[in-house]
């Protein structure tokens, strides 16, 4: 055994410099820029519906497997077909000689590149590998003639590697794509004339058209027309924006009422929203990559085991030397840690959970708080009514039929709280006279021969329509309380104002209960005002809050927490969540998040739906009670072998025998998730789920909050 060593690094010498070249090429591989093809993977995957099981697996296939994403893992599989086609010879050779020779032949490159690896360890780094044992026992196996069990250990070593590339981290992107729906096309005016043209030829100067439904293409100044804007997604607040003339409007915005014409002022990167992008692209110092486990144990255990079978050669000879070292199990943690990652990443798709990057699962298990963004993720995108106050003698019943009649045809989110307020009441939709509508900040249609107008205080006074003070007082008080005022003016008067309150998501009770469960601190974060946070902290038991806080200051509250010894979970969505998505120890985003948060996020809820959070937290534990396995399945046989290598006579080729035949029971383990799915997945009743267009019946609440306001007809 002596000489082996210094005759491994001979060997490694000569073929270094070789393998420097061919290493070199490699890793301009790995670190040159993705393509855009990679991207569109993105794209596509912000455009998928609600995924069945076999488009979860489509999505998961994606980000894990990636196959074949990249020339390093091409080459990889092909030596591994390679050293396939080497057993096959060698094993046939046992009858034909040489054919083993030939078999051998067939991997002389995975050897190389073996040898060369362990001279860099060993001589530039002075360091026993993993590398240099596998040197070392390679070249005794091809010393010793062990023709059959050098194939078989060079095909494992080959096997190990794959999957090793095959399982590398391909969620790091260096562009982000920064919008769910990627325009191709905007709207512009020439001559006159509404035109579509290529977005790409969209300069500053140009005038584009924005119409209800559409997001907006590129930060501007509005020259023309009126237009209800969801910031939500740069802003984080609740309330949608009024715009019009003069108002400025931002990327990726979008428009949910009206039409406008924007002088256009930043294209491309010069964006709000490709600038908040380009921060996270350019943070340098996110999340340390965890070294692995497997690595680390492989390195540590080489040494001994290269001593322990040196200081016993002289006794038991080569070849039980050689089936001595057959018991060392690092390369067992390194095979069966990545399929246990890919079993688990199958497991969570199936479930409806993406997971893009494996280690935060082992990061799940320290997590000890929880940081909710409250807009978008504990709230429905459809608002609800609280109240509706009269005024000239009108009832609530007119106000909502009222308004209801006027928002027949609209879709955006206002719009269908209101319908389905109006459905809980029985009220019945009236036709419309003179269907003529005046969209900007509110809506103008005719009703029995009535002039009806429904809109915020803007809208109304527009129209030359006097806004009482009770009124004024009415709107401070609703935006204090982060609620919403739509008036409803019938002719010169206004006939009564409806109060709409964003919707908490129906699981969100069950779920702050099951984390708390877990002895988990919870906070929420919005960019909304003091009272509706505060209210909501206190209504769902959560231990703290932070409101108005912009979208730059979330990650910084983030770190705060981190600073206090903390391990965060965040969970948001939206462009303006990415900073601090990027900034927690975890961050998970929903289906519904822009294309950059899920590019961000470690973990993406597909469907949305926030009651399969602790189940992520469960799929952490058994991630974690299946890597313990794997390490029992990956030791227990290797004791076996070093007894009967040490008391029993066993060689190479028995030792070899075993610690195949061992392999498959624990290949069974790291897919066992996958064939005996968890029946623990956390199911919330689903009597307490319910679609975006049902909102929850509160009119009938009404005289329990607000005593004064009792319906009438």
């Amino acid at each position: 055994m002596a000489f082996l060593l210094p005759l491994s690094l001979a060997l490694g010498a000569m073929t270094a410099y070789l393998v420097d070249r061919r290493r070199e090429r490699r890793l301009a591989d790995i670190f040159k820029p993705e393509p855009e093809a990679r991207l569109l993977g993105s794209r596509r995957l912000a455009r998928l519906p609600l995924p069945n099981r076999e488009r979860v697996l489509e999505i998961v296939r994606i980000f894990a497997s990636d196959t074949p994403s990249s020339e390093v893992e091409r080459k990889a599989f092909a030596q591994l077909k390679v050293a396939t086609v080497g057993v096959a010879l060698t094993t046939v050779g046992i009858f034909y000689f040489p054919l083993q020779i030939v078999g051998v032949a067939c991997l002389l490159p995975t050897m190389a590149g073996v040898f060369a690896d362990a001279f860099r360890h060993l001589i530039r780094e002075w360091r026993v590998s993993g590398e240099v044992f596998s040197a070392v026992f390679l070249l005794g196996t091809l010393v010793g003639g062990f023709f059959l069990s050098l194939s078989v250990g060079g095909w494992f070593v080959v096997l190990v590697r794959w999957l090793a590339i095959r399982t590398e981290d391909h969620t790091k992107q260096g562009i982000i794509n920064l919008f769910g729906q990627h325009m191709r096309s905007v709207w512009t005016i020439i001559d006159g004339t509404e035109v579509e043209v290529p977005i790409e030829r969209m300069q500053a100067g140009d005038l584009i058209v924005v119409h209800a439904g559409q997001m907006v293409p590129m930060d501007g100044l509005i020259v023309e027309g009126y237009a209800v804007i969801d910031e939500h997604m740069l802003t984080g607040e609740a309330q949608p924006a009024e715009k019009g003339p003069g108002d400025r409007v931002m990327a990726a915005t979008i428009a949910q009422a009206g039409r406008l014409s924007v002088l256009v002022e930043k294209t491309g990167a010069e964006t709000t929203a490709a600038q908040i992008g380009q921060v996270l692209t350019d943070t340098n110092d996110f999340k340390a990559s965890l070294i692995s486990r497997a690595d680390a144990f492989n390195d540590k255990i080489s040494l001994p085991f290269l001593l322990l079978s040196a200081f016993f050669l002289p006794y038991i000879g080569l070849d039980r030397a050689l089936g001595l070292m057959m018991g060392a199990p690092g390369y067992r943690m390194i095979l069966y840690g990545p399929l246990s990652m890919l079993s688990f990443l199958h497991l969570a798709a199936r479930e409806g959970i993406l997971i893009k990057d494996g280690r935060s699962l082992e990061t799940l298990l320290g997590v000890d708080t929880v940081v909710f963004d409250k807009t978008g993720t504990l709230t429905m995108e459809q608002p609800h009514i609280t109240g509706v106050h009269t005024f000239a003698g009108y009832s609530q019943r007119d106000v909502l039929t009222f308004a209801a009649a006027a928002e027949a045809k609209q879709s955006h989110p206002i719009a269908r709280a209101i319908l389905a307020a109006a459905a809980n009441q029985g009220i019945d939709l009236q036709s419309i006279e003179d269907a003529a509508y005046e969209i900007g900040y509110g809506i103008q249609v005719k009703l029995n021969g009535k002039q009806i107008r429904v809109g915020s205080s803007r809208f109304i006074e527009t129209h030359n329509i006097p806004i009482l003070p009770a009124i004024h007082l009415l709107q401070e008080e609703t935006h204090r309380a982060g609620e919403s005022l739509v008036l409803v003016a019938v002719e010169d008067q206004v006939a009564g104002g409806i109060v709409l309150q964003p919707t908490l998501r129906p699981e969100v009770r069950a779920v702050v209960g099951l984390l708390q469960k877990r002895g988990l601190k919870l906070y929420i974060i919005s960019g909304d005002h003091e009272e509706p946070t505060r209210r909501m902290a206190d209504e769902l038991g959560i231990d703290g809050y932070y409101a108005e806080v912009l979208p730059a200051d979330k990650a910084g509250l983030v770190k705060k927490l981190q600073e206090a010894g903390r391990t965060v979970c965040f969970v948001g969505d939206g462009i303006n969540d990415s900073i601090a998505l990027k900034s927690a120890n975890v961050s998970i985003s929903l289906r519904g998040a822009t294309t950059i948060a899920i590019d961000t996020a470690h973990l993406v809820l597909m469907d949305g739906d926030l009651s399969k959070l602790p189940r992520i937290f469960s799929l952490a534990e058994e991630f974690a009670e299946n890597m313990r396995i794997n390490f029992l399945a990956a030791t227990l046989p290797c004791v076996v072998i070093v007894g009967g290598a040490l008391f029993l006579g066993w060689g190479l080729l028995p030792c070899t025998i075993l610690y195949q035949v061992s392999v498959p029971f624990a290949l069974y383990n790291t897919v066992r998730p996958l064939l005996t799915q968890s029946q623990s997945s956390i199911q919330i009743a689903s009597d307490s789920t319910i679609s975006e267009d049902a909102a929850p019946k509160t009119i009938a609440a009404f005289s329990k909050r607000l005593p004064d306001l009792a319906l009438g007809e």
